[in-house]
């Protein structure tokens, strides 16, 4: 049973939830203790927290850039149903666990375990971008397939295009992972930064095979 009604109630319950996930990324990012300054200074302690600041720099960005595109998807939302209460819930869940691989990542990236530490934490992006394509694929086929205002139904044909290279590309970072951990964080960084910019400057090449053909 479908209903037509805002949503704000589901999209402000999300942000709540954006927030403090985001926010507890930094809560994880140990000040160095004081036997530790007297041995090496506190400058040199810092330094040695980098683990820490690009686990919470990728975290962060990937986070900020599903909020942002869960935002763009219910934009385009005028009905809602419980499956979307229930696929959002979903994709809520994977993102109010992300602190934790955080900082198993940044515990644990210079030592013994390093590999399960990126397995753990590039899987746990496979499973978001699986439910959060999920929850867009649920959204757009209403869109898609009823009578839906035709600038709403291109745009969603135009953000399906755009979010099918998801779930492969951070599969991708998770198969790297297995080789090479820092290659595999790298990678998470560079597909937030490639989702922020949606798909730019591929965009030509990527969602319009026909058009990148005629490029010599």
């Amino acid at each position: 049973m479908y209903e037509k009604n805002e949503t704000v109630r589901i999209e402000s319950f999300s942000d709540g939830v954006f927030a403090i996930a985001i926010t507890l990324l930094v809560i994880e990012i140990k000040v160095p203790s004081h036997s530790e300054v007297a041995t090496i200074g506190l400058f040199k302690a810092l330094l040695n927290l980098w683990p820490s600041y690009l686990a919470f720099l990728t975290s962060f960005a990937t986070i900020l850039v599903f909020w942002v595109h869960h935002h763009w998807i219910f934009v385009m939302v005028n009905k809602y149903d419980h499956s979307l209460f229930y696929l959002n819930g979903l994709l809520l869940l994977f993102v109010t666990f992300i602190p934790f691989p955080t900082t198993l990542l940044s515990d644990y990236l210079m030592y013994n375990g390093s590999k399960i530490a990126a397995i753990f934490y590039s899987g746990m992006f496979v499973a978001i971008s699986l439910s959060f394509d999920a929850l867009w694929r649920h959204v757009s086929t209403r869109l898609i397939s009823e009578n839906a205002i035709s600038e709403k139904k291109e745009e969603a044909i135009e953000i399906t295009k755009h979010y099918r290279f998801g779930p492969p590309l951070y599969l991708g970072a998770f198969v790297v992972s297995f080789v090479s951990e820092p290659l595999s964080i790298a990678m998470c960084l560079l597909l937030a930064l490639f989702f922020a910019l949606r798909g730019w400057p591929f965009k030509e090449v990527l969602y319009n095979p026909q058009q990148s053909r005629r490029i010599p």
